[in-house]
């Protein structure tokens, strides 16, 4: 069977097309696929191959077949790929598309992953965001918090090539849950803003800039008994596990007849 015969091909009703807008590739928590009618079923052997697309974007085809296949022989690693490939074609809204030599998502397939990554992007970036747009019908996108905390990259997944995709997303979730953090506090939302300092620090426990910002939040609202004691606790923490004392810079967000202790 020839490669190209493999991906789907675009129908001229454009019935496909419209089914393709309404896919969404979820791979925070548990692998799914949803459709405009609930959950697409994804043959077992064909969901790595769209998780890994769904990470990567494009591929060649014998990059995929060895990075999910890297125990097997080169002519064996392509036939399961072909097998993947085939599998996928005979679903109702193909998702995979090849181009030469290469493989994607088709076009309108959306993944949580690049919804999170704008979200976090924005957040982290040096400009404050702009404005809300004028309201001209429903706002589908979540709010920053929620995309934030939307759980592990395929959790129970050990292959090789998720190991760096999940430390780069923790990385800047970490990153975007701070900024969130002090965004929300110069709003002087500061439930919010401690909710997300408090996130950061329950992921990354001895991340001194996550502490940092739950101390902000406590002096922004002239808690200096909480800010103080979760100082402590914090400094505890470090001494314990790495008989490290916290930086100057925490110690110097405090009056300096606060940190005598």
């Amino acid at each position: 069977m020839a490669g190209n015969e493999l991906a789907a091909e675009p129908r001229r009703d454009g019935t496909a097309e419209h089914d393709q807008r309404v896919l969404t590739l979820r791979l925070f928590g548990a692998f799914r696929l949803e459709g405009a009618d609930g959950i697409v079923a994804v043959p077992a052997s064909a969901r790595r191959l769209l998780a890994y697309l769904g990470l990567h974007k494009r591929a060649p085809r014998s990059v995929v077949a060895g990075a999910l296949w890297p125990d097997s022989a080169e002519e064996h690693a392509h036939g399961s790929l072909r097998t993947a490939l085939w599998r996928l074609r005979r679903m109702r809204q193909p998702a995979v598309r090849c181009d030469g030599d290469s493989l994607y998502l088709a076009d309108g397939v959306r993944v949580d992953v690049d919804d999170f990554t704008r979200a976090a992007l924005r957040l982290t970036a040096p400009a404050p965001a702009p404005a809300p747009a004028p309201d001209h019908g429903p706002d589908h996108t979540p709010p920053p918090l929620a995309v934030l905390e939307s759980g592990e990259l395929l959790p129970g997944w050990d292959e090789e090539w998720i190991g760096p995709e999940r430390e780069r997303l923790r990385q800047l979730r970490l990153h975007a849950l701070e900024s969130l953090s002090v965004r929300l506090t110069v709003r002087g939302c500061h439930a919010l803003a401690l909710e997300a300092a408090l996130r950061c620090v329950a992921i990354e426990p001895l991340r001194e800039s996550a502490h940092c910002a739950v101390v902000a939040v406590h002096l922004a609202e002239h808690n200096v008994v909480e800010a103080v004691r979760h100082y402590e606790a914090f400094r505890r923490l470090l001494r314990e596990e790495l008989g490290l004392e916290p930086s100057a810079r925490m110690s110097g967000m405090f009056p300096r007849e606060l940190t005598r202790w």
